[in-house]
């Protein structure tokens, strides 16, 4: 199988794990979007689900499928979150905004009761940071809070390149919430938990990829089949 077939694995064990009824919780980008799309052929043959999606893109595709649509504001406590991930480690620590969504996936990830990530299993490493970090930002004063992010990141003993994303035209890129990323090249990060707590005291930074204490269960998908980390009922 190619990537994009065990892609689809993983999402199809993850739709197993909704109930009629659920609140869910749909992530973002490409495992996520299948994921959406198998939930969508389950709606459409009446089975009862409602959900709150983490961008603009997974909105506009669940409304395409017909997949009823609410908001944190109406439904504020989720049952699942089923999202991917672009790096998870055996301690469920995972990296993610690859897809510019970071924010809205931790917002939706912290109102549910579980966050179950799919995943291929090549985003299964030892140690995080192989993925550049993706660090969300206010446009305001950035060159001072791209300095305080640097300190910040140094002061937990990771080092790096810091790069303002850009989309592929050139222009500076924004998230769905106007904001800024800066991605943080750091090929090895030691100790997570400690470079999560000196990003989020940087005034400037909105949110940074680093997912901890979220995500209770991955199911990775290889060529040798589906692994389980963690707990996914």
């Amino acid at each position: 199988m190619n990537a994009d077939e065990l892609k689809k694995q993983a999402a199809a064990r993850a739709l197993e794990l909704v109930q009629p009824g659920m609140r869910l919780g749909l992530g973002t980008g490409s495992t996520a979007k299948h994921f959406v799309d198998l939930l969508g052929v389950k709606v459409a043959g009446g089975f009862d689900v409602l959900c709150v999606a983490t961008s603009e893109v997974t909105q506009a595709q669940a409304l395409s499928l017909g997949i009823p649509m609410s908001t944190l504001d109406e439904t504020p406590e989720l049952d699942l979150t089923v999202d991917g991930a672009d790096e998870v480690d055996a301690e469920m620590r995972l990296i993610k905004g690859g897809g510019a969504a970071l924010l809205r996936e931790k917002i939706v990830a912290a109102a549910s009761a579980r966050m179950v990530v799919i995943a291929d299993d090549g985003k299964l490493v030892q140690r995080l940071g192989r993925f550049p970090l993706p660090i969300e930002v206010v446009p305001f004063g950035l060159e001072a809070t791209r300095r305080a992010v640097v300190a910040a990141i140094a002061a937990s003993g990771a080092a790096g390149d810091l790069v303002l994303r850009r989309r592929p035209d050139g222009e500076v890129l924004l998230t769905d919430g106007g904001h800024y990323i800066l991605d943080a090249h750091l090929g090895v990060i030691a100790e997570p938990e400690r470079l999560a707590q000196a990003l989020n005291v940087v005034p400037g930074v909105v949110e940074h990829g680093l997912f901890i204490g979220l995500a209770s269960g991955a199911i990775l998908a290889g060529a040798g089949g589906l692994t389980i980390l963690g707990e996914i009922a």
